[in-house]
């Protein structure tokens, strides 16, 4: 028995109804930071999530194992942020308002929100693709291959836009007064 075996996906399959739950806390955070990058909206991001892992979750297709069923995931995501931009082309995006102070020490929290803020608002300002693929990598954890399935992209053009997706980044970075060592 593989370790996916026991996975939530597969204990969802079998009838658990804890193993529901397990598969929203794992996958939702990542996948609706991914469909922002399309559709640069939270609450659009999250109905997109919603809606494809429950077009996922109600084929119940078999994976061979978990890097599968999460990168199966993802490009059902890409796919409904597509569908998503399509219908609501004349639509203008509002920006969300996000008031979380953690308890601690408020100065450094601040400052390490600043910071955290400038660099997220330095990755947005990239091309749709650098975020993607920054998103995707670095965020989410995936490798470049399994990268380059979700967007349908070859090796060589994942790493070129891996590549240039840095470069931009830290033109940018650079361009607010943050340097690699501040990160």
């Amino acid at each position: 028995m593989s370790e996916f075996d026991d996975s939530s996906y597969w204990r969802f399959l079998k009838g658990d109804p804890d193993a529901l739950e397990a598969l929203i806390r794992t996958y939702s955070d990542p996948l609706v930071r991914f469909a922002y990058c399309y559709v640069g909206s939270s609450a659009a991001a999250e109905d997109v999530m919603e809606d494809a892992m429950a077009d996922v979750l109600v084929k119940g297709k078999r994976f061979a194992d978990e890097a599968h069923f999460r990168a199966y995931l993802y490009k059902a995501v890409r796919h409904r942020a597509i569908d998503y931009l399509r219908r609501h082309r004349s639509l203008v995006p509002l920006e969300d308002v996000e008031n979380i102070l953690a308890c601690g020490d408020l100065e450094r929290d601040v400052m390490k929100r600043q910071r955290d803020e400038t660099v997220y608002a330095c990755v947005q300002a990239l091309p749709e693709q650098y975020r993607q693929i920054l998103t995707l990598t670095y965020f989410d954890g995936f490798s470049p291959e399994e990268a380059g399935r979700i967007l349908s992209k070859s090796s060589k053009q994942v790493y070129n836009l891996l590549a240039r997706a840095k470069a931009a980044l830290r033109k940018n970075l650079e361009k607010v007064g943050i340097s690699h060592e501040d990160l």
